[in-house]
């Protein structure tokens, strides 16, 4: 075996390891997103309540995702990742000890802050590790599989123990998940650093939304995450008034999940044929059709199908985003650019399921879907605009 290529293994064993660690973290996340919101309905808490408390997974990354994009470029990604564990960790103990609405909004708080403080300095990380556009795609592709992974787990687990021991347990399986992420970690060693690139006067970070490209991106990824947060709140909400248990709920999401798994599993095979603007185009085209018929189905069985169509589309559109974000920004700014697109996305992420929540008093779940739907599919002429975004050149 010669060095190059061992090195290269050395490199995909490393990823493995960092993608695995990622996913017990998200996971915690992912499974409080859907205990929290239950226990709160089943306490009587109002849908613009249970909104609001969605809303909190998202609000802490608006305010430290650019902190924390300077912090990877500064510090790698063991650290940051290493502090986001000790905090999923701390915010779900909390809801074990307490679980009354106040903690878990600081449960929400918490673990939504850990996860996505860790995801910039994941995604940052291996941005870095590929060399050409074709790269990438496989490796983003390779790489999105574990939150896809996570999505199913944690709804899962928490669903089923929440049925079989009540909140607290599923709360306290949550809050042990993480500390497998610090065993992964150990197997993750950090990027040479980069050489300081001076800063021009007044150059700050959203200097980068000034180029069109770089903004249509941010723009097309808002409305497909509003896609994936419409889903996450609303099929709870849905299945709560349809009288589903806790482990059916659970079980749509992970459907939904699974769906956005395996299509990540297909994507770097075909990533040499697939072209970033067109596949992200005809996923905003079919997830509107998708959110037309979604609250029409009558049971969890045709629920289920919808949550599979769904995960295949919008399952497929990170690692697209991700690649081209690498390939119009300068490298020594990559973890601002991630930090932007996780400002952007969770900001909606904070708003949206408040005003879902809102809309949903007024007219109903069928024309929270029906909105949404229309958004993102009149959203797809920007990604259509997004064809020459790699031919326009790099941001500066």
């Amino acid at each position: 075996m010669t060095t190059s290529a061992a090195e290269s293994r050395s490199g995909l064993a490393e990823l493995a390891f960092l993608s695995a660690g990622y996913v017990f973290l998200h996971a915690c996340m992912a499974g409080i997103r859907l205990a929290a919101p239950l226990q709160a309905l089943r306490g009587g808490y109002s849908e613009a309540a249970v909104g609001f408390l969605v809303a909190l997974f998202a609000l802490t990354q608006v305010f430290f995702a650019l902190p924390a994009g300077r912090f990877a470029d500064r510090a790698g990604v063991r650290r940051p990742i290493a502090l986001g564990v000790g905090f999923a960790v701390f915010g779900a103990a909390m809801a074990v000890a307490w679980p009354v609405f106040p903690v878990l909004c600081l449960a929400a708080l918490l673990t939504g802050g850990a996860t996505g403080c860790a995801s910039i300095a994941m995604q940052r990380h291996v941005g870095r590790v590929a060399h050409s556009p074709t790269e990438l795609r496989r490796v983003f592709s390779w790489m999105a599989i574990g939150p896809a992974i996570a999505n199913f787990m944690g709804p899962f687990l928490a669903g089923t123990l929440i049925d079989l021991s009540g909140f607290r347990g599923a709360f306290a399986l949550m809050a042990l998940l993480p500390l497998a992420t610090l065993l992964c970690l150990r197997q993750v060693h950090d990027l040479p650093a980069l050489v300081p690139q001076p800063v021009r006067k007044g150059q700050k970070a959203w200097d980068l939304a000034y180029e069109p490209s770089f903004r249509r991106l941010l723009v097309v990824n808002w409305l497909i995450a509003s896609c994936w947060d419409v889903h996450t709140f609303i099929v709870p909400v849905l299945g709560h008034e349809r009288g589903l248990s806790a482990s059916v709920i659970g079980s749509i999401l992970g459907a939904f999940a699974i769906a956005a798994a395996v299509v990540r599993l297909v994507l770097p095979v075909v990533a040499s044929r697939v072209r970033e603007w067109a596949l992200i185009a005809g996923v905003m085209i079919v997830t509107a059709l998708v959110f037309a018929a979604y609250p029409l189905m009558p049971g969890p069985v045709t629920m289920g199908l919808c949550s599979v169509l769904l995960g295949l589309a919008l399952g497929s559109v990170q690692p697209m985003v991700m690649s081209m974000l690498h390939q119009i920004t300068p490298e020594h700014r990559h973890g601002e650019a991630v930090a932007l697109r996780v400002i952007v996305i969770n900001a909606s992420s904070v708003a949206m399921p408040m005003l879902f929540g809102a809309a949903g008093a007024v007219v109903g779940v069928k024309g929270v879907f029906w909105l949404m739907g229309s958004c993102v599919g009149a959203g797809s002429r920007l990604a259509f605009r997004l064809r020459g975004a790699i031919r326009d050149g790099r941001t500066s």
